[in-house]
């Protein structure tokens, strides 16, 4: 398996690198990406698009030189180079010019982070595997064609899944598709959380023992028709969960209890209630 992998870097580097290049010889933004990165603090104002369109030239070269048969362990060393400069660069950047943008595989602004230096790290790798297979990437693949497109689809997801500045086509709509899915502001029954707490914050439950409450709602869940919402607190000098009870059909304030248990022990050191709410009664016990 590992010759499958080794035979097929020139490809994983050379895609990555044309796409790169993309950027940096055909982007409308180029200008302003490069004016973004840490090539000004390196090279000065007037140097940093040069060397960024000379970059890009280098990159289209040799990305496509990888992906053409037949590959040459010389171009294979010079891809590996060529990204242990792109791991070098980005330390730099990260240290020297922290607010600056990498400027690697898109227009969009993105700081370099660990993500980056682990997606040069890859492609440092990839090279090396390169530079020390002995076989082609056409063999190989057509040898092992599914074995192949598991690989390469794997290694590429993982250069986008290692890049900050692609996060707008994944990982944005992944996580607009999940908030779609969970309603993460609502509970089970329907109603929003920001409903609920503040009902509870207008309470005089809440009011009472607002002083002890070290956080933000900690917790929620639904138990039939009231919501409970867990808060950090502190009782008399020990740290406890002040455990608010929201009836889901009763909207008035003063239906709002609440209870503040013992972390450690699990014992309910106190407990208010307001007016009785419309809905069942709830009685609040030890644990």
């Amino acid at each position: 398996m590992i010759e499958l992998i080794a035979a097929l870097q020139p490809l994983v580097v050379g895609a990555v690198l044309i796409w790169s290049s993309r950027v940096k010889l055909f982007s409308r933004h180029a200008a302003a990406t490069a004016n973004r990165s840490a090539l000004v603090r390196l090279l000065g104002q007037r140097r940093a698009l040069p060397a960024y369109r000379v970059l890009g030239g280098v990159e289209l070269a040799l990305g496509a030189l990888l992906l053409l048969p037949p590959v040459l362990r010389l171009e294979a060393v010079a891809a590996t180079v060529l990204a242990v400069g792109f791991l070098g660069y980005l330390a730099y950047a990260r240290r020297a010019a922290p607010t600056s943008s990498c400027g690697c595989l898109s227009a969009r602004s993105a700081p370099v982070s660990g993500r980056s230096l682990g997606r040069a790290a890859l492609l440092v790798a990839a090279g090396g595997l390169a530079a020390m297979s002995p076989a082609g990437w056409p063999g190989a693949l057509s040898a092992r064609p599914l074995a192949g497109a598991v690989v390469l689809v794997a290694e590429l997801a993982a250069v986008v899944a290692l890049s900050p500045e692609l996060d707008a086509a994944w990982l944005l709509p992944l996580r607009r598709l999940r908030a779609r899915l969970t309603h993460p502001l609502r509970g089970g029954s329907g109603v929003p959380l920001l409903a609920t707490v503040q009902q509870l914050q207008l309470s005089d439950a809440y009011r009472r023992v607002a002083p002890l409450l070290r956080s933000d709602v900690r917790e929620h869940w639904d138990d039939g028709d009231w919501r409970f919402v867990g808060h950090a607190a502190r009782y008399q000098g020990r740290p406890v969960t002040a455990v608010f009870a929201v009836p889901l059909a009763d909207r008035e304030p003063d239906a709002v209890r609440v209870a503040v248990v013992d972390d450690a022990s699990g014992e309910t050191l106190l407990s208010l209630a307001g007016a009785p709410p419309a809905g069942p009664r709830l009685a609040i016990a030890p644990a």
